[in-house]
């Protein structure tokens, strides 16, 4: 590819410098307010609405979410959008009815797999624990080539090691204040990032339409993409209805209510009314982190098609978007490191390292806390003690970022990074989706039926672009292979529980959602106790085979 001389400068790095110093620095210092496990994982359960929302907002609005939206923009053009419509949506629809995340309050849980216990057994914990961790560590494992594609990009980096160079010195900040600060530190830095980045991606937005022209932008999607650029539900566009009904599941209703670090966000809430507001004012969020980097894919796509030069490097003979994902990757950063001038590059680059950052932290905190808190200790009886759970999840921290930096620079991509990470996550998320439907809201959801679904949701690694094509299941797409094991999760949800149902009979019981409700269990650590003692006065039986009654 022909040299781009980037507009990234002294004051830019200096900029970057300063910031990344400071948000290491916060990191740090909120050491001193971590005093146990509920403090390192849910922040004490302390936000309040405003900044439970630009927590949420921060950490979801990530520099890998940029990324792989902005090459979603650039593949698909403005039909990318319904993406963000229906993220928007549908996280203002559980807001509203507080569908999973409020029961899951109620219940005072602070992970996932930590229901699994409550409602069905502590191996349903265990194996779910494994399993979220796993999918979890496997979805953010090209978060830091992501991060480094971009940093090379915008910055002008040519060295061939530069790649490697930088996602491990960003690593090492990340895990530098991940490890002492725990999920405060995400908190503080989550909401500065918030401020930094809404002004700073707005700003280029404005200045991308101010150097290329709407008139321009629009005649180039629809000259590189046609009618399917512009809809949808169209295949030619490379999505249509069953790619649809994919996103209203995935970044819909799992990105807000399934995934485990949105529901850390929830459940670190003060209350419950805090949960609905903080659903609702996300939804806004949710929408603009899909659209404003979809957006600018867009603007890439316009800027490199227009330029003759650049053309043959990202389109192929037929005018089309090239498919290599890394190429289509790079061209957001690239397009950015030629329209923003000095200064405010570097802002933006400074606002979306931080974003980055925040992001990781937030995984890296999550993955490793299912492992020492769902895991671990379980395994051991709950004999671990603060001490060394905390120690423990710091350890977890380190073996998982060393795991994503060999990840990041030895797997082949070859789909888009979004479609990546839905399906990896898909073996988790597929079979938590019908374990907390069915365990919040069916009273007959049994032990037996919640293995099940969580076996067949690890199916879903055939949507996998080198799994696929090992399988030969080329036919498939990988939205179609995802939506046939969420369908496949449920029938076997629904057949082993009335097949293998556990000897309680709980046809007199109400369901578990129900029953939060009608005992007023708001998190705390008393109303907590309460749910165990009530979870035991249910099932005595099955106590008493594992000999903890």
């Amino acid at each position: 590819m022909p040299s781009l001389t980037s507009n990234f400068g002294t004051l830019d790095w200096l900029i970057v410098a300063v910031y990344m110093a400071a948000t290491v620095g916060v990191g740090l210092y909120m050491n001193r307010y971590i005093r146990d496990m509920g403090d390192y994982i849910v922040a004490g359960r302390s936000l309040k609405s405003r900044l439970a929302v630009a927590t949420m907002i921060g950490s979801e609005l990530g520099l890998v979410t940029v990324m792989y939206s902005a090459q979603k923009g650039f593949t698909g053009g403005f039909a990318a959008f319904h993406i963000a419509v229906i993220a928007g949506v549908v996280t203002f629809i559980v807001g509203m009815t507080g569908f999973i995340v409020v029961p899951l309050r109620r219940l005072g849980v602070m992970t996932i797999p930590e229901f699994y216990e409550k409602r069905f057994s502590r191996g349903v914990r265990v194996f779910g624990g494994l399993l979220l961790a796993f999918a979890g560590i496997l979805n953010m494992g090209l978060f830091l080539k992501a991060g480094a594609l971009f940093v090379t990009g915008l910055t002008g980096l040519t060295d061939p090691n530069s790649v490697a160079v930088v996602m491990t010195v960003m690593l090492a900040l990340v895990i530098a204040y991940t490890i002492m600060g725990g999920m405060v530190s995400v908190v503080i830095t989550d909401y500065i990032q918030f401020v930094v980045l809404s002004f700073g991606l707005i700003l280029t937005c404005g200045m991308a339409v101010y150097a290329l022209g709407w008139t321009t932008i629009v005649e180039t999607v629809a000259s590189v993409h046609g009618e399917p650029g512009f809809n949808p539900l169209l295949e030619g566009s490379g999505f249509g209805p069953s790619y649809i009904m994919w996103m209203i599941f995935t970044a819909g209703l799992v990105s807000c209510a399934v995934w485990q670090t949105s529901v850390m966000r929830a459940c670190a809430a003060e209350s419950v009314a805090v949960v609905r507001r903080l659903y609702r004012w996300s939804s806004i969020g949710f929408l603009i982190r899909f659209m404003i980097p979809q957006f600018l894919g867009i603007c890439a796509l316009t800027y490199f098609f227009n330029m003759p030069e650049f053309r043959g490097f990202f389109f192929d003979e037929t005018g089309s978007p090239t498919a290599d994902p890394t190429m289509t990757l790079q061209a957001m950063p690239l397009f950015l490191s030629q329209v923003l001038p000095t200064g405010i590059i570097g802002l933006v680059g400074a606002g979306l390292l931080a974003a980055f950052m925040s992001t990781h932290d937030s995984y890296l905190l999550c993955w490793a806390s299912v492992l020492t808190h769902d895991v671990v200790a379980p395994a051991t009886n709950e004999r671990l003690t603060t001490r060394w759970q905390l120690t423990l999840s710091r350890v977890f921290i380190s073996v998982i970022g060393l795991f994503l930096l060999v990840w990041g620079l030895w797997y082949d991509l070859g789909q888009d990074l979004w479609d990546y990470m839905a399906v990896s996550g898909a073996i988790y998320f597929t079979g938590a989706f019908t374990l907390l439907l069915a365990g919040l809201y069916w009273k007959r959801a049994s032990t037996v039926g919640a293995y099940l679904a969580l076996i067949a949701g690890i199916g879903a690694v055939a949507g996998l672009g080198p799994v696929n094509k090992t399988l030969g299941l080329g036919m498939y797409r990988s939205d179609e292979i995802g939506l046939a094991v969420t369908a496949l999760a449920l029938v076997l949800m629904f057949v082993g529980s009335l097949v293998f149902p556990d000897r309680l009979d709980r046809g007199d019981q109400a369901s578990w959602a129900e029953r939060a409700q009608q005992e007023g269990w708001d998190g705390q650590a008393d109303k907590a106790d309460k749910a165990d003692q009530a979870d035991r006065a249910d099932r005595p039986d099955r106590l008493d085979r594992k000999g903890e009654a």
